[in-house]
């Protein structure tokens, strides 16, 4: 996730992609550094790319806005002229034609430098939310493109504390798409929290245990690698935490533990083309 938001973030995952662990990466159109990363997905292809659909803007130094409207009347600007910084607040205050436009003006953006992305996510789950989820799951179909959304319901879905009628909203939507070609990963996990000053294992043998306990399937796992210099002054609560996955998903450590427990990392290009082939079908 966040690839885009910084200088940091985008050579960490160019980096972390040319080590062989890290397969795919999300891109937050709107941010400051989206064009850098996708100059280098124009002149390597090859690099597995997704759109993170950005509504929200949570740093409070370091923010971004709309590629589309900025009209007051849609919603998506608080009083300082960027995103909101919450979800919450997103929801509250943004007109859900709006909220649409803006999340297809971001894929047309990726679209408009060439670059051949391979899914569609979110960021922060705001484009999961009640209100907006159906056409979220429409944009990918439209663009014959897998949205995130795991088909059952674990840590995402526990993260956006849905109530029984957004579960029950989530797995209709889920067997609906799934009927017109889309598809999903089984389950999904993202970066861990981890306290030092009470942990009672290091912070590597966190992950580890998160990924060898994982169920069988497809998990997408979300991580936020950055090199250690700018996210230190974006985000310096979050710094320690990304500058490690930088530096562990690009370790013997893992390469090792990942053979050992049979766990196989694959992009999103292969969902994508899968799913363009069932498409194919359908229609």
């Amino acid at each position: 996730d966040d690839v885009g938001m910084c200088h940091g973030s985008n050579q960490a995952f160019v980096e972390l992609s040319q080590f062989g662990i890290i397969k795919t990466g999300s891109i937050m159109s709107p941010c400051p550094w989206a064009p850098e990363i996708l100059r280098i997905c124009q002149n390597n292809p090859t690099l597995d790319v997704g759109v993170h659909l950005t509504l929200t803007s949570e740093w409070s130094g370091y923010r971004w806005g709309p590629l589309g409207t900025r009209a007051p009347e849609g919603g998506l600007l608080d009083a300082e002229g960027y995103f909101w910084p919450s979800t919450a607040e997103v929801a509250a205050h943004a007109d859900v034609a709006a909220i649409v436009a803006e999340m297809r003006a971001q894929i047309e953006f990726v679209q408009a430098w060439g670059v051949d992305f391979t899914h569609i996510d979110t960021h922060m789950g705001t484009a999961v939310g009640p209100a907006v989820i159906q056409h979220y799951v429409q944009l990918g179909l439209e663009y014959q493109t897998p949205v995130l959304l795991s088909r059952y319901l674990d840590k995402y879905t526990d993260g956006l504390e849905l109530d029984s009628a957004g579960a029950h909203l989530w797995q209709e939507l889920i067997r609906w798409a799934e009927a017109q070609g889309m598809f999903f990963p089984d389950w999904f996990r993202i970066t861990p929290h981890y306290s030092a000053e009470n942990a009672q294992i290091t912070r590597a043998e966190v992950y580890e245990e998160m990924l060898r306990t994982l169920p069988p399937g497809i998990t997408y796992f979300s991580l936020h690698p950055n090199l250690p210099d700018d996210i230190a002054m974006i985000a310096p609560g979050h710094a320690e935490t990304r500058a490690f996955e930088y530096a562990y998903f690009q370790s013997a450590r893992l390469q090792e533990f990942l053979a050992a427990e049979n766990i196989v990392p694959i992009g999103y290009r292969q969902i994508r083309d899968l799913m363009r082939e069932e498409v194919a079908t359908i229609l």
